[in-house]
């Protein structure tokens, strides 16, 4: 019998359900088999009311329970069919919405550049006082949030495991709050909460080129309320006086790390009894003077995910101790010295080494140092709090005594979505490159969809985003942390439709104008959601968003289609760009502009046509038509040789659909095929081309050039950074080069996922896993084996069950199997005859004819230039 796996609301799989904000939140079950009878949902209300309500599917269904209040809620069940076995319960509860009552204080409303210290607040109350007994409380509930951010503790123990709470988001406009379930940490008579409190996003140093201060305002402060319910039914609104002190975080940056010197610590300052006489009353700031709407959050937290224990540890000239950790992160280190009272330690972090040193120039402002004074009492552990650093290589200078194992881990600290996509292959350097790419996406989504975890930028860049959004919803359930951050795009778009380069914008003098593919961030991330999962709400939420994109790039071309001019990135990073000028690409930037306004405007009738807009789907089909002919005027020669002559060019016509007829195609392939093997098969793409380019190769024949592309060892790559060692990928082609230099250039990082977005390419096209339906309602089995591969397998936990693909080579047969969740259907597309088998939800194993692995041809077994299978080029069809 079938059982649940899953539940969540939303689109908040992995996340918590308390203190949500919907009233009537949709529902979406998850079991390990069918269910031909259906679900049953259950809801036992906090009034102890039961309802029940029979679904035939239990995908986004509609709540079918009464609407929940504020602050209330009840334990959520299901069951598949009415006889199967009861779901774990979830918790499920209204937020406190718009019944804040108090006010928001602060121990510090500005600070200058070098005092950027950390503090901390207590408020001691007594619930007996309040005529409470503790055995009476049935709920206890903290809506906390901050300018700032911050950690709180009740009665001296951390209510919460969440980090740098309650995130950054556009805070003129949004701010988040939480919401954490206190019931078990009151006591009775006496209690106190208190809370950490330090600059991050809100007023902290933020941004490249020198970087600004107070970006949102001067101060920090926390914003508490505490709720209890008790027995009766009553709700108690807990009045809170806060008093604040110094703490022993001395200073504390996103960028440059924490100092801390454990001696300051007042102990049991956030317990019952503590003499505070010394401390200060806090300032209170009225609320309604800050015009942010106060949210509950879209996304799990950011939180330690996993340690990591050093896999070398060597000594070093000066006494400094050097560890790697064996893999690029993001996060902190964890310590636990045993030194005399006041010995200084000092943490360093590195992504790579260069010349037998810490390679930090790439930082740039970031400068990524810890320091912690030792409090001398045993036993003595130390964690940053309030800064978080890109690292896999640090250095611990002043360490007393030997490094035993345990003394030091390595913190991964990221948002915590859960794990959706898996892939796997015969090639170890292949797997290795996808585990780079995870890796790059765990550690850049630290509440945000960043470029890079460890230099002095970490920014929201939608052009990075907008490329990787397909691979980032195939690993992750990424939907809830794009929610939130798609919400911050529509607010900081400007009332003329622009869309900043990146999101929170930071006024740090990048040039704020339109500029495609970054801007169409606002058209792609949202459509490649609900191409993910099936849920028109994004799409809904987001349509004036991307509405206005698509009508200022409109108004931009003068109606005529044609983006011709105006700051443009184009196909940024092209490995043929000097190091000092990564912006100059062999591809007009103006062609790419036209491009992808011809996708966006295409794809927002798409968007249209989903949510019954019959006359703006149609508007924009006009729009679309007019881009895409303006491409072809401008870029395209009647034979379909295209402008620039480049492979991304020739990408963008061809997976963008921009070509006039089969010919030009035809003949824009050939041409794509002859530039790649010209070129030895190594990359010669930037941002724009690279994620689209092995898929232009599959649409012009070329499946033996994708393969040979996707396998190079040689420098530009992708497999060049494995040989290299890399854990994580890298913003440039050649952001170390051979000889293990770091790059020249002042723009170089090693945690950078835009160029991993080929990974959505291995799961769709090496495994052959591909979602032929919006929510995976269908899906083809359609592996294309090449590069010498002898199996392959992708997975993906859709929002029907798990749909995996896994294909083995033997001689010159293929074997497949192929996964279908229940409430899919399935279509198995064997290679070699494009012969189509239909499936239903089941596991099925299919045998059939296909090239054997010796019949591909890989780059480790060619070296010549030629094309592996010919095809005519341009001038021998011109001449026949």
């Amino acid at each position: 019998m079938s059982t649940i796996t899953e539940i969540w609301l939303e689109n908040r799989r992995g996340g918590s359900a308390l203190g949500i904000d919907e009233s009537a939140p949709r529902v979406t079950v998850i079991a390990d088999g069918p269910a031909p009878d259906g679900f049953v949902l259950e809801l036992l209300h906090d009034d102890d009311s039961v309802e029940r309500a029979e679904v035939d599917e239990a995908r986004l269904v509609a709540w079918p329970f009464r609407a929940l209040e504020p602050r209330a809620g009840g334990r959520l069940r299901a069951r598949v069919g009415a006889n199967g076995p009861w779901s774990s319960p979830l918790r499920v509860e209204r937020g406190i919405a718009d019944g804040w009552r108090v006010d928001f204080v602060s121990p510090s409303l500005s600070a200058s550049p070098e005092t950027r210290a950390a503090h901390l607040l207590r408020a001691e109350f007594d619930i007996a006082a309040r005529g409470i007994a503790v055995a009476d409380i049935v709920r206890a509930r903290a809506y906390v949030s901050a300018h700032g951010v911050y950690e709180l503790e009740l009665n001296g123990d951390r209510v919460s495991d969440e980090r740098l709470a309650p995130g950054w988001t556009s805070y003129r406009h949004r701010l988040r709050h939480q919401t954490f379930d206190v019931s078990g940490l009151l006591r009775g008579g006496a209690n106190v909460l208190g809370a950490w409190l330090a600059d991050g996003w809100y007023r902290g140093h933020l941004g490249f080129d020198g970087g600004l201060w107070d970006i949102y305002g001067t101060d920090v402060a926390l914003l508490l309320q505490l709720d209890v319910v008790t027995r009766d039914g009553r709700r108690h609104e807990i009045p809170l006086t806060w008093r604040h002190h110094a703490s022993p975080i001395l200073a504390a940056g996103l960028y440059e790390g924490e100092s801390y010197d454990a001696r300051l610590l007042p102990r049991g300052w956030s317990e019952p009894g503590f003499d505070d006489i010394a401390w200060m009353d806090a300032a209170v700031l009225d609320r309604s003077r800050f015009a942010a709407a106060i949210e509950p959050p879209t996304a799990p937290p950011v939180r330690e995910t996993e340690r990591l224990r050093p896999v070398d540890v060597s000594r070093r000239e000066g006494g400094r101790i050097r560890l790697d950790f064996g893999q690029n992160i993001s996060g902190v280190l964890a310590i636990r010295p045993r030194a005399p009272r006041g010995t200084v330690i000092r943490l360093h972090h590195a992504e790579v080494i260069e010349d037998g040193e810490l390679g930090t120039r790439p930082l740039r402002g970031a400068t990524s140092v810890d320091s912690y004074v030792c409090s001398g009492e045993a036993p003595e552990e130390y964690t940053p709090r309030f800064t978080i650093h890109g690292f896999r290589y640090a250095e611990i200078e002043g360490w007393v005594g030997e490094l035993r194992t345990g003394d030091v881990e390595a913190l991964v600290i990221h948002t915590d979505m859960q794990r959706t996509g898996r892939f796997a292959s015969s090639s170890p350097e292949l797997d290795r490159l996808h585990e780079n790419v995870v890796w790059s996406m765990r550690d850049n989504f630290v509440d945000v969809p960043t470029d890079c975890p460890q230099r002095d930028e970490r920014m929201g860049w939608t052009g990075d985003i907008q490329v990787f959004a397909p691979t980032a919803l195939r690993l992750y359930a990424a939907h809830g942390v794009l929610t939130g951050w798609l919400r911050d795009v529509a607010a900081e778009q400007h009332d003329d439709g622009h869309v900043p380069q990146f999101v929170p914008w930071v006024e740090c003098g990048f040039p704020n104008h339109p500029t495609a593919a970054w801007g169409d961030a606002a058209v792609i991330v949202p459509w490649e959601m609900y191409r993910n999962d099936g849920d028109a709400t994004i799409l809904r939420e987001q349509y004036d968003s991307m509405r206005a994109w698509v009508d200022l790039v409109d108004r931009l071309t003068g109606r005529t289609g044609h983006w011709s001019a105006g700051f443009q990135l184009g196909d940024w990073l092209d490995p043929a760009a000097p190091p000092e000028r990564p912006g100059d690409s062999r591809t007009d930037r103006y062609l790419v502009a036209t491009a992808y306004h011809a996708r966006t405007a295409r794809i927002m009738a798409q968007v249209a046509a989903v949510l019954g807009r019959e006359a703006d789907a149609a508007h924009y089909e006009e729009v679309a038509a007019r881009a895409a002919a303006a491409f072809r005027d401008e870029y395209v020669a009647p034979s379909g040789r295209v402008v620039s002559d480049t492979p991304t060019s020739i990408a963008l016509a061809l997976t963008f659909d921009l070509l006039a007829s089969d010919e030009q195609r035809r003949c824009a392939g050939d041409r794509l095929l002859e530039l790649v093997a010209q070129d030895g098969f190594h990359i010669s793409t930037g941002f724009v081309g690279t994620p689209i380019i092995c898929d232009a190769l599959m649409a012009a024949g070329g499946r033996d050039h994708a393969y040979r592309l996707l396998m190079q060892r040689e420098l530009p790559s992708w497999l060049y950074s494995v040989s290299m060692g890399a854990t994580t990928i890298w913003e440039r082609w050649d952001s170390m080069l051979p000889d293990g230099s770091i790059n020249p250039g002042d723009m170089t990082s090693f945690n950078h996922y835009a160029l991993g977005a080929v990974a959505d390419f291995m799961h769709r096209v090496v495994a052959g896993l591909v979602p032929d339906a919006p929510g995976w309602r269908h899906i083809r089995f359609a592996p294309q084996p090449g590069g010498g591969l002898q199996h392959a397998s992708a997975s993906y936990d859709s929002v029907h069950g798990p749909a995996a693909i896994a294909w083995r080579r033997d001689g010159s047969t293929i074997t497949i199997r192929a996964t279908v969740p229940a409430g899919s259907s399935g279509t198995v597309v064997l290679p070699a005859t494009g012969e189509e088998v239909a499936v239903g939800p089941g596991v099925h194993e299919i045998v059939a004819p296909c090239w054997s692995a010796a019949d591909d041809i890989t780059s480790s077994e060619r070296t010549d230039p030629a094309p592996p299978l010919h095809r005519p080029t341009m001038a021998e069809r011109k001449a026949s």
